[in-house]
């Protein structure tokens, strides 16, 4: 029997280039691989690498799919659906609207899949496959098995080293899929020693872990960053903004390796971070963690999303005059994005607000909403001038880190990915992506996480 997983071409950006395609693979697709019994061939299809095949022939095809690539998972599961292949679709977009993924495939995967993909691929052999699976009980991740690495051509993309030691988070912020209600829906940590197990399967020392929120249990956090500071590692993480609570911590992850965070401070105003209910985001602690951070030799990444309903015309050049005061190293900025079947889009669905409901275009760069304070025009040509003014030539020598140490992968990522993306990425396709990702990774800290 042969399984063919699938993840779907994503959508870019108008600030984002073919790295963002290319950056690191699905996890989410490894861990399938590797739950799969060992009797059966399994093979994995990225769209963003290559078209897909669609005269393989294979007997399952599972699809990873996310709001933005929804659109092209559901032609791409009409295909096979026509061949009489039976087609599973999984992820965060079908978990939370089953119903709406089911009218273009077999069955739908809901939560997590440790459980349910074995008994899945047995049903579907033995004629008596469902429309939905839901897991039995919380999962225990003890049980998530190490990724299958060997199945991928990793000079294909610009990163391999990513970890997930954790699902999920404890905040419920109105915007993210974690305010939405679906099975088990909670967050948990994977034990320590299967991280690191994780970790010494990939045979690198720079590691991106991909959680959520790498903070969301701080005593896990604090045992796992001492058990990992003997290993040498260099590694970058995303963490809430409450971590300014914890030097000691800050402490310890600058001891173990940690070169940067991703942080999501979202606003400078505290009636939308109100509004969105991120109550573990204080704003006049902003400065301080900055500071705190910087004082440690580590990076920032910041999260900004523009579009809440107290945000007017001033906010661009307001928040961007801030990151640039504070000299903040990174910024990822996002148009407000009321995903279905969470809290915000429920609201602004009752409000009569939404205003686009093509899916293809809910990755943070669109405005489907109708904004209170601005226009639709407003909101989008804000985004792009504030990534514009934050990525100019003067502010990024503006913010030019003060540690020698960082000043190459500082340049490296504001010239290099963002201010001239599209060159660079060019470069790195003539060139191997593997060639050019290890000089990358060299001086590497968290890129992009969104």
């Amino acid at each position: 029997m042969k399984i063919k997983l699938i993840q779907p071409e994503m959508s870019l950006r108008p600030v984002d280039t073919e790295f963002k395609r290319l950056m690191a693979p699905s996890l989410a697709l490894l861990v399938l691989a590797a739950l799969t019994p060992e009797k059966y061939s399994v093979y994995i299809e990225d769209e963003n690498v290559k078209s897909i095949d669609f005269n393989d022939n294979p007997d399952i095809v599972g699809i990873t799919v996310n709001v933005d690539t929804s659109v092209r998972a559901f032609e791409i599961a009409k295909i096979y659906k026509a061949q009489n292949i039976p087609v599973i679709l999984g992820g965060i977009y079908p978990s939370v609207n089953p119903d709406k993924a089911l009218e273009y495939c077999d069955s739908v995967c809901i939560g997590e899949a440790e459980e349910q993909w074995p008994r899945m691929i047995e049903d579907v052999i033995n004629g008596r496959l469902n429309p939905k699976y839901y897991s039995a009980r919380p999962l225990d991740l003890a049980e998530s098995p190490v990724p299958r690495w060997e199945l991928l051509n990793k000079s294909d993309y610009l990163y391999t080293s990513v970890v997930c030691a954790s699902r999920g988070c404890p905040f419920k912020c109105d915007f993210c899929y974690n305010s939405c209600d679906y099975v088990h829906n909670k967050f948990q940590n994977k034990p320590v020693e299967n991280v690191i197990k994780e970790i010494d399967a990939l045979n690198n020392k720079h590691v991106m872990f991909i959680d959520d929120n790498f903070i969301g249990n701080i005593n896990w956090t604090k045992d796992f960053v001492k058990k990992i500071t003997p290993l040498g590692l260099k590694w970058n993480c995303a963490v809430s903004a409450n971590i300014v609570n914890n030097l000691d911590l800050l402490d310890d992850m600058r001891e173990s390796g940690c070169q940067s965070l991703f942080i999501g401070f979202e606003t400078l105003n505290n009636e939308a971070i109100r509004s969105v209910n991120k109550h573990q985001n204080k704003i006049e602690l902003y400065e301080k963690l900055i500071n705190e951070i910087h004082f440690r030799s580590m990076m920032v990444n910041a999260s900004i999303v523009f579009g809440f309903d107290y945000d007017d015309k001033c906010v661009f050049d307001n928040t961007v005059d801030w990151l640039v005061k504070n000299k903040v190293e990174t910024m990822t900025a996002h148009l407000l994005t009321p995903y279905p079947g969470t809290k915000l889009y429920a609201r602004l669905e009752e409000e009569g607000r939404i205003i686009d409901f093509d899916l293809s275009k809910y990755n943070t760069s669109h405005v489907v909403f109708e904004p209170k304070n601005m226009t639709k025009q407003e909101l989008y040509d804000g985004y792009i001038n504030a990534y514009s003014r934050f990525y100019s030539i003067k502010n990024i020598f503006k913010r030019l880190p003060d540690n020698d140490d960082q000043k190459i992968s500082y340049l490296l990522f504001n010239f290099g990915y963002r201010k001239y993306g599209r060159l660079t990425s060019k470069i790195a396709r003539l060139l191997k992506m593997s060639s050019f990702g290890n000089f990358a990774t060299k001086y590497s800290y968290k890129i992009n996480k969104k």
